[in-house]
């Protein structure tokens, strides 16, 4: 299950809320609900827990909450709308390995 635009935020020093923002894209209601959903199982199989989900039937903006870490899956109309990335702009961006 491919995301599009995937950014992760260090929220380590601005937030108490959690340590990392990790935030993408789907390419439709569809889409955002099937990233969700495999994100989940995915920690799952990790041993991973979600704490608290908001959006999943929707499928407009999943949020998961993980305490460590909250993933944000947007529909692309959503994110531009609601700039998450520049609300937090004071966190610094998480390099990310290209995948293939």
């Amino acid at each position: 299950m491919k995301a599009n635009d995937v950014v992760i935020l260090n929220l380590a020093g601005v937030t108490d809320m959690t340590d990392y923002f990790v935030i993408a894209s789907g390419t439709s209601d569809t889409h955002v609900r099937s990233i969700g959903e495999h994100v989940i199982a995915e920690m799952k199989k990790a041993g991973l827990t979600v704490h608290h989900t908001e959006g999943l039937q929707q499928g407009r903006w999943v949020l998961l909450d993980f305490f460590d870490f909250v993933v944000h899956i947007f529909h692309p109309t959503l994110r531009s709308f609601y700039q998450i990335e520049r609300l937090w702009s004071d966190a610094e961006t998480v390099a990310l390995e290209p995948q293939e």
